[in-house]
């Protein structure tokens, strides 16, 4: 591939960027070469939501607008989309809307929804995203959710939430969306992006070909996705990643199936894609999916990406390795596939070979008597790093345990299955004497290290209680005899 610059659409016409460092953060790029300042810089690691801007892809044919966090964004990513950040709200993006507010910027100043006003812009854009993707005005848990990324410690968040319904019952306005496809078409057209800046290179290879013969070529090159944590090497701990492989601009491996063979979802699929999917294929993943990070995270972060990395408190591993997972790797034309638990040697290694790639991974169909639960311990509800995150997966017939899949992160270097308790409980009665027995050999079967998250007593504690939480969820008897008994906060929210 030819070098070329960069390219994507901003301010209604597509511009070109050369000569900076693959690792410029979106940003970088804004507020101090094009001075941009609406987005401001709070964490630069992804958490407050006060750098929040929208990207725009073209999918299925149609225009898809994502928050995300520029602060952990590189420019080159940026290449063959359409960037929208606060100062667009007024015209500049095509809203034809100049020298007037937004109806989200309107409804937050008419709601009292701004005190210092730091973190204002984030919420105008987040909302913004949820105001575009959503033609009516959703529940009060969407626009929670929509805000999971975004931090105010002045205002507080009623006046926020209260500012939606006011936004949609303004005179609506939208985004130009024939003028923004037609820039992606014209940006479609172009050859793929290899770049080079500042003595590093960029390659973002569009197709799973050219990707495996990069790869092969470079397999010391870093490969990047969603960058939330290559992002935080680069802002944190200023490590230099070397060149670069992006993965990105490769359709094939945002391919999500589900069919007679099970689920199957590419390595670049994006975690809000990829859990629409797992819930979908087994809802009881709705609760983690909602508490996975950020939604900004979740659009940008991929969740080939967050198995890849390996680390033992990544919280989709546990309920991926107890739904049965298998991992799919490429190296060349060559495919091989992992039991997920077996991709995982040592902390933070892999059995990841030079020259391969995550092509995607493969969850079985469950079996009808399956009961699936995973859960994410944390010390916050929301965008928070487990203390522990434990996933359950039994088979049970006729009372009793006829197959059992558990596995913890956070319990050891790596996200392990606990085999000796799995294999206490086959064949054994669904029962409360079989869970309290059961939580005893769990108690010996991890060493969980004390950290600034949480001792190693309560990991084993929590452990041993989310597995009476599956009892108390699955139990087939009640033995209060007044019927059904809820036992999560979800199922009372209605009746509050």
């Amino acid at each position: 591939m030819s070098e070329r610059p960069i390219h994507f659409h901003f301010r209604g016409a597509i511009r070109q960027l050369d000569g900076v460092a693959p690792t410029r953060t979106v940003l970088q790029y804004l507020r101090e070469d094009v001075h941009a300042c609406g987005t401001k810089e709070g964490c630069a690691e992804g958490d407050c939501g006060a750098c929040t801007v929208v990207l725009g892809e073209k999918v299925d044919g149609q225009l898809r607008l994502r928050a995300v966090n520029a602060c952990i964004q590189f420019v080159p990513s940026l290449d063959g989309k359409a960037l929208f950040t606060v100062e667009d709200l007024d015209g500049l993006g095509g809203l034809g809307l100049t020298g007037l507010l937004h109806p989200v910027q309107q409804a937050l100043v008419d709601r009292h929804a701004s005190q210092c006003g730091f973190c204002t812009p984030g919420f105008a854009m987040s909302l913004f995203a949820l105001y575009e993707n959503h033609a009516e005005c959703p529940s009060r848990r969407v626009i929670g959710d929509s805000l999971s990324g975004n931090l105010c410690r002045c205002t507080g968040y009623r006046p926020i939430v209260d500012a939606v319904p006011l936004a949609y019952a303004q005179p609506r306005v939208s985004v130009d969306r024939d003028a923004v496809l037609a820039a992606l078409d014209e940006l479609a057209a172009l050859p793929a992006l290899e770049y080079v800046g500042a003595g590093r290179r960029f390659s973002a290879p569009r197709t799973l070909p050219e990707l495996a013969a990069a790869r092969l070529a470079a397999p010391d090159a870093r490969l990047l996705a969603g960058c939330t944590d290559v992002g935080l090497w680069v802002t944190k701990q200023l490590k230099d990643p070397g060149d670069l492989i992006y993965l990105g601009a490769v359709e094939e491996l945002k391919a999500i199936r589900a069919d007679a063979a099970g689920l199957f979802i590419g390595a670049g699929a994006s975690l809000t894609d990829a859990f629409d999917a797992l819930t979908a294929f087994e809802p009881a993943w709705t609760e983690l999916a909602r508490r996975f990070a950020s939604l900004p995270v979740r659009n940008a972060g991929t969740l080939g990406g967050n198995v890849a990395n390996g680390s033992p408190i990544g919280d989709s591993m546990p309920g991926l390795i107890a739904m049965g997972a298998e991992i799919l790797l490429q190296r060349g034309e060559r495919l091989r596939r992992l039991p997920l638990e077996d991709f995982y040697l040592a902390y933070q290694k892999t059995a990841l070979e030079a020259g391969e790639f995550v092509l995607g991974l493969h969850l079985p169909p469950p079996p009808a008597d399956r009961h699936f639960r995973t859960w994410k311990v944390s010390k916050r509800e929301d965008q928070d790093i487990s203390a522990v995150c434990g996933a359950f997966a039994l088979d049970i017939r006729d009372g009793h345990i006829q197959g059992a899949r558990i596995a913890f992160g956070g319990m050891a270097a790596t996200p392990l299955r606990a085999r000796a308790t799995e294999a206490f409980l086959l064949t054994r009665p669904w029962s409360q004497a079989t869970v309290i027995a059961a939580a005893q050999v769990l108690a010996r079967e991890y060493t969980p290290l004390s950290d600034m998250r949480a001792s190693s007593a309560y990991r084993s504690r929590v452990a041993a209680g989310l597995l009476q939480r599956l009892w108390l969820e699955h139990r087939e008897d009640d033995e209060s005899g007044d019927g059904a008994v809820p036992v999560r906060l979800a199922d009372l929210e209605d009746t509050l």
